[in-house]
């Protein structure tokens, strides 16, 4: 499902304009975006939590020369799926 697949289906359920709920989705998103980069949790009940972590520097292999490498510290975004969402999937 596509941001443009769920503004239509929110528009045709509510009856607004769907350009609105489009930048409404938007805004929504980016706030999201803004609040991981500051480093905050991002926690939406019933659906599950975004947080930012840092992976350590570690030794890795090139898998086509078999070459040692050193890979940087970086940060990743994990998800952690609510409960009521776990429920529904399974």
């Amino acid at each position: 499902m596509t941001k443009k697949e769920i503004a239509i289906k929110i528009a045709d359920e509510t009856g607004i304009k769907q350009i609105i709920v489009k930048e409404v989705v938007q805004k929504t998103i980016d706030e999201m975006i803004e609040a991981l980069v500051r480093g905050e949790t991002l926690e939406l009940r019933n659906f599950g939590v975004f947080k930012v972590k840092e992976r350590k520097a570690r030794i890795g292999r090139n898998p086509r020369t078999g070459e040692t490498v050193s890979v940087p510290p970086k940060k990743v975004v994990t998800f952690k799926p609510g409960l009521i969402m776990k429920q529904r999937v399974k």
